[in-house]
């Protein structure tokens, strides 16, 4: 009987060895192997090949996979969401646990002055579903604006924007006059919803209508909000309530129940 087969970044991906579209990166960039050979996007692997990344071996191990986890991290200003810099600038998983095998792939990036909720997983594929536009999983974020921010500025956001990589808007946006001394005419805080994680989004659209964002904070993920008890620079497990409510939106959805007809 012939070994049972899988596309190598959807393999590799459910091994937590990034996501899909990390690893078909790696792929278009020469860097991942196959039995020294390079790697082809597609290409069927049983998981008893010899991997290598950079030209260095990559343990994979071709048996049952490791136990799901999810991780949230409240992520500080100046960290990248990459693992490695030629800057030298600090990584987001730098301070992430060790885990035994595979690693942490992360649920979409914030930039490098962005603050507040990132997910990690040792599942890849977990990780490619939840980025998938297709999902339509909404992000919250608190925002400053400075900048003369009118009603017909508030509209324009919503009705979108056409933007250099397309047409963007806010799925919804309220203001938040009540959250800090600081607000003002001039520098003014909301809260604003989408459901795309488009590179440096947030910030284009409000630099669209002429304002600038002086900070910016992501406190949502889907169902899952980021704890106030969860001070920057920390982590924890999801726990299995909040597990659930992160995969609710990309669980199959059940079709109307049948009514048992005549026998």
């Amino acid at each position: 009987m012939k070994e049972p087969k899988e596309r190598i970044q959807k393999w590799l991906a459910a091994r937590g060895h990034g996501s899909r579209r990390e690893i078909e990166d790696w792929i278009r960039a020469g860097r991942l192997k196959v039995n020294g050979k390079p790697a082809e996007i597609g290409q069927a692997v049983s998981g008893h090949e010899r991997f290598s990344l950079d030209g260095r071996p990559l343990r994979v191990s071709p048996e049952q996979k490791n136990p799901r986890q999810i991780l949230m991290y409240h992520k500080p200003p100046g960290e990248i969401c990459t693992r490695h810099d030629p800057e030298g600038r600090p990584s987001v998983f730098d301070r992430l646990p060790k885990i035994r095998q595979g690693r942490w792939v992360s649920v979409g990036r914030l930039d490098l002055n962005t603050a507040g909720l990132l997910l990690f997983t040792n599942d890849g594929a977990l990780a490619h579903r939840l980025m998938h536009p297709s999902a339509e999983i909404p992000r919250e974020y608190w925002v400053r604006v400075a900048g003369d921010v009118s009603e017909s500025t508030l509209e324009a956001l919503r009705h979108g924007i056409e933007l250099d990589d397309g047409f963007a808007r806010f799925d919804d946006i309220m203001p938040l006059q009540a959250l800090h001394e600081d607000d003002s005419q001039y520098n003014r805080y909301f809260s604003v919803t989408l459901k795309e994680g488009r590179n440096r989004e947030v910030r284009r659209l409000w630099e669209a209508v002429g304002c600038q964002v002086s900070r910016l904070k992501r406190i949502r993920f889907g169902n899952v909000t980021l704890p106030k008890e969860l001070a920057q620079g920390r982590y924890r497990l999801l726990t299995p309530g909040e597990t659930n409510a992160l995969l609710e939106p990309i669980r199959p959805k059940k079709g109307p129940a049948r009514t048992p007809g005549p026998r």
